[in-house]
């Protein structure tokens, strides 16, 4: 535990929570710094004992469980961002799950911004059950003439413009190679999806289609065990106007929104090498 570091974030969030604004009186105490919370009323918030908090932020709480931290994370109005450092300075590892219910439905609007300005590669924004926000040009381009997906997970997983009609070597889908080269590693990211957002309804609906597809089931049963993010990956593809080729996949998260995706896609004709680029490293 870095207590340091977890009394100072708790500290400095219940300082700036007034009292009134959660029914209870400023505390009249000696002493008391006004307008923040006194510790028995985060206690009172949070439902636990008087003392419990003085006694996390002291370390003397061995490995406080995630259901004890998010209490106190939602008592003190924590954001993402700060419930993620509070698991980190209270455990050691980052939290299993959101603190709240509707993390990562939205993102920051200057993203669209942001990936409008990408000209030379496919850019699009995706929320936590992989439902389109923003697109840039180069996205829209490509779907021009074709149906344009509503939800890229499952446009990956199901559909035939993605993953081809099996068999007929006439239609094949954009996704190259789709049953080796991308549902063995976009399908884990489903399966991860469900644990950490296990009361999204999209997410929850995917996977059952998923599973009661006959291509697609037998598929995600067998990637059970595994977990794989695509950040830095190479992968076959068709690309519509430009042919066969191949594509580096970027992914990054927004800092204030869990499980929403900025992507970059750069699209490369001709054969993909096998020698990957090394990763970018400070020289010491």
């Amino acid at each position: 535990m870095n207590r340091d570091a977890l009394k100072g974030l708790l500290d400095a969030r219940r300082d700036a929570i007034d009292p009134v604004t959660v029914g209870l009186q400023r505390p009249q105490r000696q002493g008391r710094r006004a307008p923040g919370l006194a510790q028995d009323q985060v206690d009172s918030l949070a439902g636990y004992g008087r003392n419990t908090y003085t006694r996390l932020v002291n370390g003397k709480i061995d490995e406080p469980s995630f259901e004890l931290l998010s209490a106190y994370a939602l008592a003190l109005r924590l954001d993402e961002q700060e419930w993620t450092a509070m698991c980190n300075y209270a455990r050691g590892q980052a939290p299993p799950f959101t603190l709240y219910e509707d993390s990562g439905l939205e993102v920051p609007a200057v993203w669209r911004d942001v990936i409008q300005g990408c000209t030379g590669h496919v850019s699009y924004i995706t929320d936590r059950a992989w439902n389109l926000l923003a697109t840039n040009k180069a996205f829209d381009e490509i779907y021009e003439a074709l149906e344009r997906p509503t939800n890229m997970m499952r446009w990956m997983l199901l559909s035939p413009a993605a993953r081809g009609i099996p068999g007929d070597p006439d239609r094949p889908g954009i996704l190259t190679d789709w049953a080796t080269a991308w549902a063995p590693y976009v399908l884990p990211q489903l399966r991860a999806a469900r644990a950490r957002f296990r009361r999204d309804r999209t997410l929850f609906e995917i996977e059952q289609d998923v599973v009661a597809d006959p291509i697609t089931g037998p598929l995600y049963e067998e990637r059970a065990n595994a977990s794989v993010h695509p950040d830095g990956d190479r992968r076959p593809q068709l690309h519509p106007l430009y042919g066969p080729g191949w594509v580096t996949i970027c992914a990054a998260e927004p800092l204030g929104s869990a499980g929403a995706r900025v992507m970059g896609v750069f699209f490369t004709p001709g054969a993909m090498p096998d020698d990957a680029p090394a990763p970018l490293r400070a020289s010491s």
